[in-house]
């Protein structure tokens, strides 16, 4: 499975009342460190899909969820449980980093 694109109107429905833990990438077209993590991002919603839903969010066309959740750098990767952020990562990272914070949220 590809990963979901969150927008603002599915926001609520796809991430906060997902019944698995979630990883969100907020992101922009022209963010180069975005471009490093979105091929990982990608390959992370395969390998967990039915375990996780992965999305990402473009920072430019949603203002409203990358206001709400004070995401100032990108990118950005919210980790979150039952509706809840309970972690974060600013900035590219290993792939390892990444499945290492939703392995422990499965």
């Amino acid at each position: 499975m590809a990963t979901s694109a969150v927008t603002t109107a599915n926001f609520d429905a796809e991430v906060l009342k997902s019944s698995t833990p979630v990883l969100v990438d907020f992101w922009a077209e022209w963010c180069g460190p975005c471009r490093m993590v979105g091929p990982v991002v990608e390959e992370m919603a395969k390998e967990y899909d039915g375990k996780a839903l992965v999305g990402k969010v473009n920072v430019d066309l949603n203002n409203e969820i990358s206001a709400k959740y004070g995401i100032r750098n990108i990118p950005t990767i919210l980790f979150l449980k039952n509706g809840e952020i309970v972690d974060k990562q600013v900035g590219a990272v290993q792939k390892s980093v990444l499945a290492d914070k939703l392995d422990k949220l499965i």
